[in-house]
C-alpha cells in the first residue's frame, strides 16, 4: 500500500482571503509532500511497506529508533486530517449533533472556542490543537510536533495546525489572528460531526 500525496479537498484559493494559495502551495504541495516522500523512503522494503499510514503510526509510536518513521506517518496523518477539517464558508457556531454536544461537554461554544484557542496559543513552537472524542465526551487537546492523539485512543474530530508554516505567509507572526480565522471561517462541522 504506497503512502501517496492526498489532493486537497477544496481548490487551492479555496480558503482566500483567510489562507492563500501561496500558503496551501507551500503547506500542501512542499511540507505535507516531503513527509510523504520521506515515510516511503524509510518504510521500503520493511515490514510497514504494505501496512495502512494508521497502522504504522500505531506500530512505531513511543519506539525511539523509529522515530523519524512516526515523525513522518503522523504528519502525514495529520495534515490530511487538518484538511479536512476545513472548507470554504465553515467555521462559526455549529449546529446539530455536534453543537449540541459541544453545549454539553463544554457549557458553550464560546467555552470551547475559548479552550480551542488558548490550546493552540500555549502550543510552545510546533504542534496541533484538536478536539477529540474520548469514550463519548468532548475534551480539547494539544499535541507538539508530530504527535497525534491517534495513540492516546481518543477519536480526533477536528484539528488545526499550529506549525508557523501552516499560517505565516498570511498572518506573520500572529498566531492567535489564524486561529481566530480558523475558527470563524474555515472549520469544518460537517467533516467533526461525521467523525463524531
Amino acid at each position: 500500500m504506497a503512502i501517496t500525496l492526498p489532493d486537497l479537498p477544496f481548490a487551492s484559493d479555496a480558503l482566500e482571503p483567510h489562507i492563500s494559495a501561496n500558503t496551501l502551495s507551500f503547506h500542501h504541495g512542499k511540507h505535507h509532500a516531503a513527509y510523504v516522500a520521506n515515510l516511503g523512503k524509510l518504510i521500503a522494503g520493511t515490514d510497514l511497506e504494505d501496512k495502512s499510514l494508521e497502522e504504522i503510526i500505531l506500530s512505531v509510536a513511543g519506539d525511539a529508533s523509529k522515530a523519524g518513521i512516526f515523525n513522518n506517518a503522523a504528519q502525514v496523518w495529520n495534515h490530511t486530517f487538518y484538511w479536512h477539517s476545513m472548507t470554504p464558508g465553515g467555521g462559526g457556531k455549529p449546529s446539530g449533533k455536534i453543537g449540541a454536544a459541544i453545549d454539553r461537554d463544554f457549557g458553550s461554544y464560546e467555552n470551547f472556542a475559548k479552550e480551542f484557542v488558548a490550546a493552540g496559543g500555549t502550543q510552545f513552537g510546533s504542534g496541533w490543537a484538536w478536539l477529540v472524542n474520548n469514550n463519548g465526551k468532548l475534551e480539547v487537546r494539544k499535541t507538539p510536533n508530530a504527535e497525534t492523539p491517534l495513540t492516546d485512543g481518543v477519536i480526533p474530530l477536528i484539528t488545526m495546525d499550529v506549525w508557523e508554516h501552516a499560517y505565516y505567509l498570511d498572518f506573520q507572526n500572529s498566531r492567535p489572528g489564524y486561529m481566530n480565522a480558523f475558527l470563524e471561517h474555515l472549520v469544518n462541522w460537517d467533516f467533526a460531526e461525521a467523525n463524531l
